[in-house]
């Protein structure tokens, strides 16, 4: 029953930020630290939401803009990797860990481009809705314009929904495969999560051009890498 119950709010939980990046808001909830924060708590698993979420902040913190695009879908790969670690956790008995993280990062990271390109194919769709539309208010018919705003949206928020609902099935499935990694090689993950915070902050100082920003990289780097530290050392037998 908490299976369903985690699926179903990652899923709403997804596909609202799908819409809240492009739709309607744009509060920046989307935004990779919120959305990962956001599903942590919804599938218990709020620290690995925050690091998660802190990698792929950094990573993507170089692209952000006011009413601008995004290369990649920033919001997806953040919502599929917390969910993907918490379903490996639950399921392995394990804890929480660095390794865990790692994998995540590493496994959804390539969602991002897929995002936007399923993005794009949906905005596509979306146009012929807004010719639509933009009749209907100029004959003055109100209902026929929010119907028509209800169908160009529809697709956003179920295929970003049954996406992010897909790192929580993935992580359930791959379990057995979770447990096959050996001890060393897990470890080797476990370090390897504050290298993908160190590279991700090179990349936000990279597409940023804000006054101080090689300090801001350079103490996100640390900051990231004693935080994995500490936990590691902590975890570790």
């Amino acid at each position: 029953m908490a299976f369903w119950v985690d699926l179903l709010l990652t899923a709403l939980w997804g596909g609202l930020l799908s819409l809240e990046r492009r739709a309607f808001l744009q509060a920046m909830f989307s935004r990779p630290l919120v959305a990962a924060l956001g599903t942590g708590f919804f599938v218990h698993d709020v620290q690995a939401g925050v690091y998660i979420g802190l990698v792929f902040e950094l990573f993507h913190l170089g692209s952000a803009s006011l009413g601008g695009s995004h290369p990649d879908h920033e919001t997806l790969p953040s919502v599929m990797a917390v969910a993907f670690a918490a379903a490996l956790w639950h399921a392995s008995g394990s804890t929480s860990t660095l390794a865990i993280w790692a994998i995540a990062i590493l496994l959804m990271a390539p969602m991002g481009p897929l995002g936007a390109f399923l993005e794009g194919l949906i905005d596509e769709r979306a146009r012929k809705y807004a010719g639509r539309a933009q009749t209907a208010l100029t004959d003055g018919d109100m209902t026929q314009v929010g119907r028509q705003n209800l169908r160009a949206m529809w697709p956003q928020f179920v295929v970003f929904g049954l996406l992010s609902g897909l790192g929580l099935v993935l992580g359930y499935a791959l379990v057995h495969q979770y447990l096959a990694i050996p001890l060393n090689m897990l470890r080797g993950f476990a370090w390897a999560y504050p290298a993908l915070g160190s590279v991700a902050a090179a990349i936000a100082v990279r597409g940023s051009h804000a006054r101080g920003r090689m300090g801001v990289a350079f103490a996100a780097a640390v900051v990231t890498a004693a935080l994995a530290t500490i936990h590691f050392l902590r975890t570790s037998p």
